[in-house]
């Protein structure tokens, strides 16, 4: 059993603590003190420093980076006041899991893909405890089903592939308390998650702190959810603090025009700008003058919807199903209906936008539409065309006005190619631009149009951000000069800074080109920035659809409100 720690007195104080990549310092005196059962929330964008700085706090730097300064008191039940930084590895490793947890970012990553869940929170628990297997089995369960998971049976024999995102996140909570720590390190614990789900982990892990009187590290880019958890919150940019204080003080009276920004960043859920502050227009030297009630006038600038042009799409009747393994035996037939019965149109210009949690069917519609996978039953109608029913010729030129921006802009790009040659591998395949030269050019106009350095070119996607990969992969999709795009949950895994530039360029690219988009997201917020009508999907059917101002403000489905509320 652990040492309480007194109510005021920190657990953890971290001193001038700095960090470099060779030269450079990404980290500069990073100064904060946590108390027993407070929370702290690292804010920032991409590339700020919060996860550097949660990772030297144990020593789980890469390679790469050195600390170059600075001193990590935490107060420990077993050894007294350590410095973590000069603690010898075999002190370390208690600490780490013992006393302090760390839930991470991608519980896919963080998690084993070839043990059990169970053996994994087994292994956890025997590795700092003397206890029997079955006895670690025992705890294992209870902790699975003190993290609201359901049938924790289940759980502890499954695979992590096996599991949903949340319920891989729960797993993760799990292994982070299976030793009863007095802290715990959460980076980036809700960033790909749907809404709905972000909001139940959110509200355990709050639960949790409570019951277990813990302290929290909270590592996040969003200040909207340092709201509903932060005591104390930390503002950092390019490895500089930039703001400190009270949760209240900072997301409600922000001092510094880097926090508002932040905070401007953010898509408002009812109003419709027809842009979105970005941190270029606000963070920087002439932007110190802007209050935050201007701040938020600029949002709500107030636009008209696109009028709805000719059908573009007609959907009738269409169905998805899977087939599963059959396990023992294989003979019999088992299969998953991902998207039931489902109706819509899509008109010229407009963008539709569907939203829903995982698992919901949102891509598995996406895809059939543009027959990446095939429908059970229904018909799919392009303009006077019924896919795929027609000859491999027009399905090619067909294939050529449709296109999709996919959710992970790394997965999305060969490694070992060049982005100019990936930008221009379409135009080769389709013969839309003849000769090298040709195609260099237009693939370095296309650069230009997303907002890239013509200097990108010779680059490989590892050199690049999440963001200017993502803007890359509009570049390739815009290569075979599309009608229609569908856009998959192209911005969940980015900072609120990053995606509101994206954002931002494909209005601009609509309003150009004359595009209309199919937006899929499981945020609501973005849902209603994008969008002019919406579509709500839960369980593979669209429970609610209409204009966005109706669903927004007059929801009829018990679920649609429970998304809005989510998203508030």
């Amino acid at each position: 059993m652990l040492k309480a720690v007194p109510q005021d007195e920190s657990i953890l104080k971290v001193k001038n603590l700095s960090i470099c990549f060779g030269s450079t310092q990404v980290l500069q005196e990073l100064n904060f003190d946590l108390k027993k059962r407070q929370t702290l929330a690292l804010v920032g964008e991409s590339g700020s420093g919060k996860t550097l700085s949660s990772r030297a706090l144990l020593r789980l730097l890469p390679s790469a980076a050195t600390i170059s300064g600075g001193e990590v008191w935490f107060h420990s039940a077993r050894f007294g006041e350590l410095d973590l930084l000069k603690a010898p590895e075999v002190q370390l490793r208690q600490i780490r899991g013992g006393e302090i947890g760390m839930v991470f970012q991608e519980p896919g990553s963080a998690l084993n893909p070839v043990f059990r869940c169970g053996e994994q929170l087994m292994e956890t628990i025997r590795v700092h405890q003397a206890m029997s297997r079955r006895q670690a089995r025992e705890k294992s369960l209870q902790l699975l089903e003190t993290c609201r998971l359901k049938a924790p049976k289940r759980i502890f024999m499954a695979y992590p592939h096996q599991l949903s995102g949340g319920q891989k996140q729960r797993v993760m909570i799990a292994l982070a308390l299976a030793i009863s720590p007095s802290m715990i390190i959460a980076d980036e614990p809700t960033t790909s998650l749907d809404l709905k789900v972000a909001a139940h982990i959110v509200a355990l892990l709050r639960e949790l702190q409570q019951q277990m009187g813990l302290s929290m590290l909270f590592i996040t880019h969003d200040l909207g959810l340092v709201k509903k958890l932060a005591d104390e919150v930390v503002v950092l940019r390019a490895g500089k603090v930039v703001e400190k204080g009270s949760c209240m003080q900072v997301c409600g009276q922000p001092r510094q025009a880097y926090t508002r920004a932040l905070l401007a960043c953010r898509p408002p859920l009812f109003e419709r700008p027809h842009r979105l502050l970005t941190l270029s227009a606000l963070a920087d030297q002439e932007a110190s003058q802007v209050s935050a009630a201007q701040a938020q006038s600029g949002l709500k600038k107030a636009t008209t919807p696109a009028a709805a042009g000719k059908k573009l799409w007609e959907v009738h009747g269409l169905e998805v199903r899977f087939r599963q393994k059959s396990g023992l035996f294989p003979g019999r037939k088992k299969y998953v209906q991902a998207v039931k019965n489902v109706s819509f149109d899509v008109y010229e210009g407009s963008c539709l936008g569907l939203i829903g949690e995982s698992g919901s069917g949102k891509t598995s519609l996406a895809r059939c539409m543009l027959g990446l996978i095939p429908a059970s039953a229904g018909e799919i109608w392009y303009k006077t065309h019924r896919l795929w029913q027609i000859d491999s010729a027009r399905q090619k030129a067909i294939r050529q006005e449709i296109q999709i921006i996919f959710q992970d802009p790394f997965l999305s790009l060969n490694p070992r190619m060049p982005v100019g040659k990936a930008i221009e591998e379409p135009m080769r395949i389709h013969g839309l631009v003849k000769g090298r030269e040709g195609r260099r050019r237009a693939s370095l106009s296309l650069l230009r149009q997303v907002g890239l350095a013509e200097s990108y070119y010779h680059r490989y996607p590892q050199a690049f951000s999440g963001g200017e990969r993502q803007r890359i992969c509009i570049a390739r999709a815009l290569a075979l000069r599309p009608r229609f795009l569908v856009c998959d949950e192209c911005v969940s895994s980015l900072d609120v800074s990053t995606q509101a530039q994206i954002l931002n360029l494909l209005k601009d690219l609509q309003q150009q080109l004359g595009l209309t988009y199919l937006f899929i997201s499981h945020d609501l917020r973005v849902v209603s920035f994008m969008s002019d009508s919406i579509m709500v999907m839960k369980e593979g059917e669209i429970i609610e659809r209409g204009q966005r101002e109706q669903i927004l403000h007059h929801p009829q489905h018990p679920y649609t409100r429970e998304l809005i509320e989510a998203a508030q």
